[in-house]
């Protein structure tokens, strides 16, 4: 007797289900669901709602830390166009991050239980629901996880009165990253770099989902080798 092969059922919590699709998963997640709906993705109401978060929540929570980062870098010594030039740099760095964390982290492949349970809550979500407008920005929780690491890399690359300013400009980078993404699936933008970025965006979730892992800029991925040769022109919405 041959076992059919595992259905996600949409109509219950869905988070906990992901990681039974095994070796489907990775075909299953990049088959987008084109409804500003979510799912439900746990049958807890307190972790239910730790998923959902508006995108002004960014902004409102990390750039008075931003803020504070480089006041600290004046305070240590840094001259106002000392500290500028860190958050300038800051935003450099956070640019080749952002390719990083999209390519080498969002888009790892998973075949186990646990991965794909892991992968689905991190970013495979997005592409299953990419116009799910809660759960497209980073929960800040999550978000003070990840700046552990990058923090910790900053004070080993730099001085201690240069690290705070240049990992304010890192923190700003990630705000406009964040900021940016949300405009591009909810926003209309009709001309400029903006329809540019919504486009390259686009092709990224409907056309060629391993390559084009730019959002605010496409430079890493000219360097990197994974700009996209094809690109979509159009997608009605």
């Amino acid at each position: 007797m041959v076992s059919k092969p595992f259905t996600v059922d949409l109509n219950k919590p869905i988070v906990f289900q992901v990681g039974h699709l095994g070796e489907a998963y990775e075909k299953w997640v990049h088959q987008p669901i084109v409804t500003k709906d979510g799912p439900r993705f746990f049958a807890n109401d307190f972790c239910e709602l730790l998923t959902r978060t508006k995108w002004w929540v960014i902004p409102l929570v990390w750039l008075p830390v931003v803020c504070w980062l480089v006041c600290i870098s004046t305070q240590r010594g840094l001259t106002p166009t000392e500290a500028a030039l860190a958050v300038v740099g800051g935003i450099f760095i956070w640019t080749l991050l952002e390719y990083c964390l999209h390519r080498f982290l969002f888009h790892i492949k998973t075949t186990s239980y646990w991965g794909n349970t892991f992968h689905y809550l991190l970013h495979g979500c997005h592409h299953k629901h990419p116009l799910d407008g809660l759960r497209l920005v980073f929960p800040p929780a999550a978000t003070a996880i990840l700046c552990a690491p990058v923090w910790t890399m900053f004070k080993l690359l730099s001085s201690p009165s240069t690290a705070p300013a240049l990992f304010g400009g890192g923190l700003l980078g990630y705000v406009t990253y964040d900021c940016t993404h949300y405009y591009l699936h909810h926003g209309k933008p009709s001309k400029g770099y903006g329809q540019i970025l919504k486009r390259y965006d686009l092709n990224h979730h409907f056309k060629v989902q391993n390559k084009g892992f730019g959002i605010t800029s496409s430079i890493w991925d000219h360097v990197f080798g994974t700009f996209p040769a094809t690109q979509v022109s159009h997608i009605s919405r």
